[in-house]
């Protein structure tokens, strides 16, 4: 989850409380408060559904409403200004979407530099997928000379990158600057490339990979030039987030002319989107009883405009920021913690029962113990893959295995598509993720993989370090099938993801039930470890 750094001398300014008043209600609006508090700050998590809450600023807006300091909506002016920005044709097939604004009259302090720059961090994170979809740039607009344009240039463009002090071409940044390493895999394929430069041709943005040097924000930095783009809508709604949360700071927001084929708009838009709720049905839901009057008070302390207009029906009008907002019942869970979970009344079940342990979970918990036993660290590895880690990376072909993988039929990112038909991947990620801890690492994970629509159960191990041989993964076979009691045959396998003549299968009564070796190292290239790696897999569900 995103961690925000919030000094208390800042956040009792913003806010208008006390620091003891604000720590004592902050974890009761959804936060996870880190154990170690310093001196001058405390490092807060916030629920990845709610972004606007990725910065100090928005913490502030959101607890003054808590506290019921200022309540109700937060109206911001949008003066309309002179600059343009204009969408050219040629980069529309490469990043199509673009939302701005210009901030005016900012005071920045060195917190507030830090908390501007965790949350364009964070949003490039929790709604970008890693700036695939959404991608922010912050300009020091004084050193620049609108109208702007965004167009798709070539490669071989030379400019400044931030905090680089030479040219280089827009090529060579995605194989030398480290934002371009670590994002270049986004412009993979594409002829040309996004970049925004101001009517003397000056170099702003070449999103998502890098701004200018020329506009760099510093402290003396009083307007800013705001850019976001994107291959999704929310591209708007990070642009909000952006823009009211130095609203807070005192800046003014200033509307720019985006000039497109489809049709000029002013952006930002910052009007509210408006809903009409019933108490009956947030009762229902979070069990409260509380009257259509009571409704909206405890939606103004969570910074909605709302007005009961008679019997439980409520009007809403939901901040423009709020990007988590796609349903009446995103409002009932802001009631609720206005309201107060601690005033749940504790009862006693209505139905009396006896449960006892599922079959399946007895076994998993004995498969626990022996791997465990064996010096193995249990893992629990994310339910969705893709198809390019899942059979691409691990050497296995793909058709049936895809025809045979359940896949996710609206998925928020390509890293996302199926559902796991194998542990193995899941286990080479975690070890990829790691690889800065000392080795040896041994891991293992035990659960659910969904073939052909059916959950099914498996157990995989991986075994890294420089000598990690066949024989270490023949006798930790060995222990696994003597504590299930079972022999299955043992032969060659054609697996793969497994070095030939160092990989075998397990086939009992005609079926394969599971393999292990040496894995390939075109597999061990394709995660990116460079150490000797030795697994197995076992569909221990099916015996």
């Amino acid at each position: 989850m995103p961690v925000v750094r919030l000094y208390y001398e800042d956040m009792e300014r913003l806010i208008g409380a006390s620091r003891e008043t604000i720590m004592s209600r902050l974890a009761m609006m959804g936060a996870d408060i880190g154990k170690r508090a310093e001196k001058d700050h405390v490092d807060v998590e916030f629920f990845p559904d709610r972004p606007d809450l990725y910065s100090a600023e928005g913490v502030a807006r959101a607890m003054q409403g808590f506290l019921g300091i200022k309540t109700g909506l937060v109206e911001y002016a949008v003066e309309k200004g002179p600059v343009v920005l204009q969408v050219e044709e040629s980069v529309k097939s490469v990043r199509p979407l673009i939302g701005c604004a210009i901030v005016r009259g900012l005071e920045f302090t060195s917190e507030a530099i830090e908390s501007l720059m965790g949350l364009q961090e964070d949003l490039h994170w929790g709604l970008g997928r890693n700036r695939r979809k959404v991608a922010i740039g912050v300009h020091d607009i004084s050193r620049v000379t609108p109208p702007f344009r965004y167009f798709g240039e070539d490669p071989g463009r030379k400019f400044v990158p931030l905090d680089f002090t030479e040219e280089m071409t827009m090529q060579e940044m995605l194989h030398k600057h480290p934002k371009g390493k670590d994002y270049g895999h986004i412009l993979e394929g594409c002829e040309r490339y996004p970049l925004i430069v101001d009517s003397l041709d000056q170099v702003l943005s070449f999103p998502p990979i890098i701004n200018g040097d020329l506009t760099s924000v510093t402290e003396d930095t009083r307007d800013l030039f705001i850019d976001v783009t994107g291959t999704d809508p929310m591209v708007y709604k990070a642009l909000n987030i952006v823009v009211t949360s130095l609203a807070e700071r005192g800046g003014r927001v200033e509307s720019v002319l985006v000039k497109r084929s489809e049709g000029d708009f002013l952006s930002p838009n910052l009007e509210p989107s408006l809903w009409e709720v019933h108490a009956d049905e947030a009762n229902k839901l979070i069990g409260f009883n509380l009257t259509g009057t009571e409704l909206a008070e405890c939606l103004q302390r969570m910074r909605f405009g709302a007005q009961a207009i008679g019997g439980d029906l409520v009007r809403v009008s939901a901040p423009a920021y709020r990007a988590d907002i796609m349903h009446s019942w995103d409002i009932f869970e802001d009631a609720a913690k206005a309201f107060g979970y601690e005033k749940l009344k504790a009862e006693l079940p209505r139905t009396v029962t006896v449960g006892r342990a599922h079959p399946a979970e007895v076994r998993k918990a004995e498969i626990r113990e022996v791997m465990s036993g064996l010096g193995y660290l249990e893992t629990m590895p994310f339910t969705l893959t893709n198809e390019k880690v899942h059979f691409e990376w691990m050497r296995r072909s793909a058709d049936e295995a895809v025809a045979r993988a359940t896949h996710v039929l609206h998925p928020i990112s390509e890293l996302h598509t199926i559902l796991r038909t194998s542990l193995l991947s899941c286990l080479l990620e975690i070890l990829a993720l790691n690889q800065h801890h000392p080795l040896p690492q041994r891991i293992f994970a035990v659960g659910d993989v969904v073939v052909d629509k059916k959950t099914r159960m498996h157990l995989a191990t991986a075994s890294i370090h420089s000598g990690a041989s066949f024989s270490e993964i023949r006798s930790v076979i060995d222990a696994v099938l003597g504590e299930l009691d079972i022999s299955p045959e043992i032969i060659p396998s054609q697996d793969g993801a497994l070095m030939p003549g160092r990989g075998a299968d397990l086939v009992l009564d005609g079926r394969r039930i599971g393999c292990f070796g040496e894995l390939h190292p075109l597999v061990l290239r394709a995660f990116g470890l460079e150490q000797p790696i030795v697994a197995l897999e076992l569909k221990w569900g099916e015996l």
